[in-house]
């Protein structure tokens, strides 16, 4: 597999395992909901590649669509790279906008990229689906880069989005499209259909059961026939008499009273083709009413017999072309104009966009996450799927600008309580639900339990340790104050004596009473954090108790 090669890539690569956790400081002033929780859709401001690491114990795995629209590298967006690399020729780009005379653009916006995407794969499950917008200033370059991290055949499509329908007319051919580049984390991830509409149903007809269409039952494949496919190719019965009034008549693989018509497979040049079916599912799909039959006949217009299925599906695969009207970039500009937010962002995606890419990929309790999240589209476009399908979908958004309240989150607080001037009814009503919203804190760094400084509460520090132990999901609720326990992975029951104290951590241990004191044994080891422990190893063995001291033992186990 092509692997590509850029200035600074050997700094990036690894540098996700860098980046240090941060604290996620709730902020209920700027949340909607009675009890701000990491379990709630979540909007965090931050730098994204460090909210993207702090998400990791509590979503590692678990989210199933990420929908990111990264800068497209244009040269004319000003976008600044900020990460802080160990590298003397990286530490010489930090706050310096990136624009079209800068040589380096490219290996710049690939360093940006590298770690994010890293991170991001860890956070999707593993039947997940990942969407990136891009267009063609950095599209061969991120379909290399993403093949390389999460594999070539995880490769799903690289959809054409028409985003412009006069096209850029500065251009030598006026471009009027965008791209969108699906990926996977298993190949074996199969993407949901699509429902059709009013518009792009093809179920014109009716009976008794529903909406149908028909489409012939001979195999129009020319390399099938009587000679390969001997089964497939028998007589089937036709009764004229029996004609209603859409001209379908009833049909059987016996001839009987009534059928006289004989139907076999050939095509029109008078070569023996084959049915699609066999005997069996003709059986099963005929009854003697044309009205809840599934196999009818029809006279064609040479005044010969045509063997029909009706097909009742309300689904169908999206093509490679997405040229709605709604994905145009100008219809997300009129969408934040309705929700009175116009003005404030430069090239919003259109929700329609953005619900496609979650229809596609998410059912009942999926998780979806932005972490380029802008003006907030995906935040409505999941918060109106919830209230159109009835199924309940999670978002995370991360944005690090100023605006992640004024912008980003205002147009979650819009849409869920309604805008009374807007023309949707949906709209205008509000979608209803909740959001959190969080900071980025300080980092999580053992050396502050030495020091004192920066304590991080005992439930941040909980999230931090359980994960970095087990490399498990750490869920809050199963923190149990009073035995010290915080959570059980498939191997261990984990426990954290700690306050955020540095006197209580200088005179606190795991003792013989703590010892005693643990809930009774159900076959887990027991994993315990303390400062110090004042117990011989010959206890800890018959409490099952492997120890980890504070500050210096934090370290992801075997597993």
């Amino acid at each position: 597999m092509p692997t590509l090669n850029f200035k600074g890539k050997t700094f990036v690569q690894n540098h996700h395992l860098a980046v240090k956790y941060h604290q996620l400081v709730p902020k209920a002033e700027l949340s909607l909901t009675d009890k701000v929780s990491l379990h709630d859709n979540l909007i965090v401001q931050g730098d994204n590649l460090k909210a993207l690491k702090a998400l990791l114990p509590t979503y590692a795995g678990k989210v199933k669509c990420i929908y990111i629209d990264p800068p497209y590298n244009t040269g004319n967006e000003n976008w600044v790279y900020n990460d802080n690399v160990n590298s003397p020729m990286i530490k010489e780009w930090l706050g310096k906008a990136v624009d079209i005379e800068d040589l380096t653009r490219h290996d710049k916006w690939l360093c940006m990229m590298m770690p994010r995407l890293k991170l991001l794969r860890e956070l999707l499950s593993e039947d997940g689906v990942i969407f990136i917008s891009c267009d063609d200033n950095e599209l061969a370059n991120l379909r290399v880069l993403l093949s390389e991290i999460f594999g070539e055949t995880n490769f799903y499509s690289q959809v054409i989005v028409r985003a412009n329908s006069r096209g850029q007319t500065y251009n030598q051919i006026a471009k009027t499209h965008e791209y969108l580049i699906v990926y996977t984390k298993n190949p074996e991830t199969e993407l949901f259909e699509l429902e059709k509409d009013s518009e792009t149903s093809d179920l014109n007809l009716n009976d008794e059961i529903g909406a149908f269409n028909v489409r012939e039952l001979r195999n129009r494949n020319p390399k099938f026939g009587k000679h390969n496919r001997p089964n497939l190719f028998y007589p089937i019965y036709i009764n004229p008499k029996s004609e209603d009034k859409d001209g379908f008549c009833l049909v059987s693989l016996t001839e009987s009273e009534g059928f006289t018509e004989m139907v076999e497979p050939f095509n029109s040049q008078m070569k023996e083709s084959c049915w699609r079916w066999g005997k069996d599912k003709v059986t099963k799909n005929t009854s003697s009413k044309t009205t809840t039959s599934n196999l009818v006949a029809k006279k064609k217009t040479d005044g010969s017999y045509g063997i029909y299925e009706k097909y009742r599906k309300t689904t169908f695969k999206p093509k490679s072309i997405w040229d709605d009207n709604s994905f145009l970039n100008e219809t997300g500009t009129i969408e934040l104009r309705e929700l009175g937010l116009e003005n404030q962002f430069d090239f919003p995606k259109p929700k329609s966009l953005v619900k496609q890419c979650i229809s596609l990929a998410t059912s009942e309790g999926d998780i979806v996450l932005d972490s380029f999240a802008g003006s907030g589209t995906t935040a409505q476009a999941v918060l109106e799927l919830n209230e159109e399908s009835g199924v309940e979908r999670n978002f995370i958004l991360v944005e690090m600008e100023n605006y992640a309240n004024e912008l980003t989150a205002e147009r979650a607080r819009r849409v869920i309580k309604g805008v009374p001037t807007a023309k949707s009814e949906l709209l205008k009503k509000g979608t209803g639900g909740t959001f959190s919203y969080f900071e980025l804190g300080e980092t999580i760094e053992m050396e502050s339990l030495l020091s004192g400084e920066n304590l991080p509460s005992f439930t941040e520090f909980a999230r931090y340790l359980f994960y970095t132990a087990t490399g498990e999901e750490f869920n809050e609720k199963n923190i149990d104050t009073q035995t010290g326990f915080i959570g059980e992975s498939k191997n261990y029951e984990v426990y954290l004596f700690y306050n955020a104290d540095i006197e209580w951590l200088k005179t606190n241990a795991l003792t013989l009473e703590r010892c005693k004191s643990l809930p009774k044994f159900k076959g887990k080891q027991r994993l315990v954090f303390a400062p110090a422990k004042y117990v011989d190893d010959y206890t800890c063995l018959e409490y099952r108790i492997d120890f980890c001291q504070l500050p210096y033992e934090i370290y992801r186990l075997n597993r």
